[in-house]
């Protein structure tokens, strides 16, 4: 067949408030123009993240119902500790509240001044994360990743030969660890080979360096792997993310992502010393080690989302539905990370609005202008989340790319909600010369981009 259905069945719904393009421009003067200030029963189809907002199955609700709360030795502990035991195959997991969490724990743990932490693209909290610990937060993208628009199977990947020269330069001692993150989402979503990631193990444990996997989105980049890399096709998603994660010495996840939770997350190693220290942290900040600062309830549709991500129907459906989005807006003249990502499709906001300069903020353009069109929450990805002062100047400097990302919840929207999405993208695309830019008026110095406050006009 050639329509692609969602493999589950609606059980229960949520009303969606269909407000007026008048009260939409009036709501996000008043957001002072972020889309992250908005109310959420203000926004009709919400694609700031996918990350927490997905909908749980109803395996995982029976499972909240059997969790068991006991602050200590709770079973759902076990539960979760097995499941990823399995499917990680690292033998300390230590659970935590989100995914920010296990990335304090690990970079405050390993990290301090003058080090270097390289990584296909580090997200935000990741590099916030490291760059608190005193390190350097170094973003070594393979080359391909430059041409936004070009095709390529995984221009996600490390550049291995940036890699060895900055361990080479900067010495293995003062390289901690180095993070591959799958899917690369800073990069457009795009997917990490099992060729690059083994490259990458060679090259850290010839240098006696860890290796971590940023695993937020491990089964879609499991699906890329099975249907563009050679040797792959025949193996299950359950294999070849077990085969991933043996070439790591651990890693960090946010369930909220890949583990189809609407909160929780861990950290996994295989180093016995290592875990103590990070255990003994998180008694200190998050909890005991068998709760780690979630209800056993959370535990238990975690362990049970880790399963249900990797079942072939539901990846089928939910890569399938990203491209399906791609391919519509893409297809008309719309400018996106090609090909699309697992998670999100990436217009680029520089190529949508060429007339709107990097410092006059084209994304956030974009994303004022998408609310306004048909109540569609999406987020920045661009000089406003990765900009930053030159140290030498102070001026400002421009991120490497503007990217608009279109997030899709998982199990949460139908095709005519995406449909909705389509033409409303279409619709702004017709009058994009329309658009003008945006300046900053108000801005913390870390995270900018959650809470920083725009006016237009720049």
């Amino acid at each position: 067949m050639k329509t692609l259905i969602e493999p589950f069945r609606i059980k229960s719904v949520e009303p969606l408030r269909l407000t007026t393009r008048e009260e939409r421009e009036r709501l996000i003067r008043e957001a002072s123009y972020n889309v992250f200030l908005l109310r959420a029963r203000d926004v009709i189809i919400d694609l700031l993240t996918d990350s927490g907002t997905g909908a749980m199955s109803a395996a995982q609700w029976a499972g909240v119902m059997k969790g068991d709360e006991s602050y200590a030795g709770s079973e759902s502990f076990y539960h979760f500790e097995e499941t990823v035991q399995d499917i990680f195959g690292f033998r300390n997991v230590i659970p935590t509240h989100q995914g920010r969490a296990a990335e304090r724990i690990l970079f405050s743990t390993l990290c301090g001044p003058g080090d270097v932490v390289p990584n296909n693209t580090h997200f935000d909290t990741t590099r916030a994360n490291i760059e608190h610990s005193g390190a350097e937060a170094l973003d070594l993208p393979c080359p391909e990743s430059r041409d936004l628009s070009a095709p390529g199977a995984f221009k996600g990947n490390l550049d291995l030969v940036a890699l060895e020269r900055t361990i080479e330069e900067r010495g293995a001692e003062r390289v901690p660890l180095v993070v591959v993150t799958v899917t690369n989402n800073s990069g457009g979503g795009q997917p990490v080979s099992m060729a690059n990631i083994r490259g990458a193990s060679e090259i850290c444990h010839a240098h006696g360096i860890p290796l971590y996997i940023d695993a937020c989105r491990f089964a879609e980049n499991a699906y890329f792997i099975r249907a563009r890399e050679e040797g792959y096709a025949d193996r299950s998603y359950l294999d070849i993310a077990r085969e991933l994660f043996s070439l790591a010495d651990g890693c960090t996840m946010s369930a909220k992502k890949d583990g189809l939770a609407n909160i929780g997350g861990f950290l996994a190693t295989n180093d016995d010393d290592l875990a103590r220290q990070e255990r003994d942290l998180l008694i200190l900040t998050e909890g005991f080690p068998t709760y780690g600062g979630l209800a056993g309830r959370d535990l238990e549709a975690i362990a049970i989302g880790l399963r249900e991500v990797l079942e072939p129907d539901y990846l089928e459906y939910r890569i399938g539905s990203t491209a399906y989005l791609g391919r519509h807006i893409s297809e008309a003249g719309v400018p996106i990370v090609q090909p699309p990502g697992g998670h999100a499709v990436y217009i680029d906001a520089a190529a949508f609005a060429p007339h709107i300069a990097p410092l006059d903020l084209p994304g956030i353009a974009l994303t004022v202008e998408l609310y306004r069109e048909a109540g569609i929450r999406s987020v920045e990805i661009g000089t406003v989340m990765f900009g930053h002062e030159d140290p030498e100047t102070g001026d400002p400097v421009a991120a490497r790319s503007e990217l608009v990302r279109l997030a899709i919840p998982r199990r949460v929207y139908t095709q005519s909600h995406i449909d909705y999405v389509v033409e409303a993208i279409l619709g702004v695309w017709e009058r994009r010369e329309s658009l003008s830019g945006y300046r900053i008026t108000q801005a913390p110095a870390v995270l900018r981009h959650f809470s920083a406050c725009f006016e237009p006009g720049a």
